[in-house]
């Protein structure tokens, strides 16, 4: 720039409207252009400083932020799985229940059972082999399944009807047993399936002697070697030879109430026996003081004889 190019700045003053020309040359200018260039390269390089720190402020913090939603999901996995946990343990004491449940249904349909077989109930009405028969028509509805807290107190309500019925099923069952067993101990019947009176009971001419001698039962005769039943349920308390009496059987009915039957050609049982009702317990025979085929029988009550005919001719419960 030649020097009748200077540059010249007129400054204005405010208060008294005075101006003043401030004359500037080239190497002026160009001082100002350099001092403003390197102010700009100052704040320039300023904010590349300022924004680098800020990047290295975020990248350090990445990892933290990483590590902590790790965390989280830590977290969120631990009580995921104490959740499985606790619903497993559900299934279990629910599953452990059904199998509670399931047992006592089978003592149930063991009842059932017996009481079909004891004639109680009717077996064409009641089949304890085949579930309950049901059905209906069909909802359009989508239905909701039930929840866990819904599924157990319908458990829950299930188990106190088959309480119930177990207690119900008890005292009918205890009933029918007992009166089974007073049918059982009933002494009622013949002691043969086939034969006569050939000799009642009280005094009679004795069939060896002729004289006026007491007879403290009944004889039966039949064909040698028919079946001597139990006419009652007990357990027998003697089953061997006796003087008189040969081979003799003797049953316990409970109640002071005792059995004999005498002359018996061979005994099947032993002391100690159960025996039921028409049980087999000899085969008629003639052994002992007998004159034929025949079985002494006596009934006893407390140590003393009874008339087996009233037991004989009593009427069937």
């Amino acid at each position: 720039m030649k020097p009748e190019d200077d540059m010249n700045i007129i400054l204005v003053g405010k208060r008294h409207g005075k101006s003043r020309a401030v004359s500037i040359n080239a190497p002026v200018a160009a001082g100002l252009a350099f001092i403003v260039t390197a102010l700009l390269a100052l704040a320039g390089w300023s904010g590349y400083q300022i924004a680098l720190g800020q990047v290295e402020q975020v990248e350090a913090g990445d990892p933290e932020l990483v590590a902590e939603w790790r965390s989280k999901l830590s977290e969120q996995k631990d009580e995921l799985a104490q959740i499985e946990r606790n619903v497993q343990q559900q299934v279990d004491a629910l599953t452990l229940r059904l199998g509670q449940m399931q047992g006592r249904l089978l003592r149930l349909d063991a009842l059932g059972q017996r009481f079909v077989e004891s004639g109680l109930v009717a077996s064409d009405e009641f089949d304890f082999d085949q579930p309950a028969a049901v059905g209906g028509p069909e909802d359009s509805l989508d239905g909701d399944s039930y929840t866990a807290p819904e599924l157990t107190g319908m458990i829950d309500q299930l188990a106190k009807r088959i309480e119930d019925r177990e207690q119900q099923l008890r005292m009918l069952d205890m009933v029918t047993s007992r009166q089974k067993l007073e049918k059982e101990l009933y002494v009622q019947g013949r002691p043969i399936t086939w034969g006569w009176l050939s000799s009642k009971y009280g005094y009679r001419s004795d069939p060896f002697t002729g004289k006026r001698t007491w007879h403290a039962g009944v004889d039966l005769a039949g064909k040698d070697g028919s079946d001597i039943i139990s006419v009652a349920g007990g357990v027998v308390t003697y089953a061997d030879k006796r003087y008189g009496y040969g081979n003799l059987v003797e049953v316990d009915h409970g109640e002071g109430l005792v059995t004999r039957y005498a002359h018996a050609k061979t005994i099947k049982v032993s002391v100690g026996d159960v025996v039921q009702k028409g049980q087999v317990l000899a085969l008629m025979g003639s052994t002992g003081r007998s004159t034929g085929p025949h079985v002494h029988f006596e009934v006893i009550r407390n140590g003393k004889s009874e008339n087996p005919e009233t037991y004989i001719k009593r009427a069937r419960r």
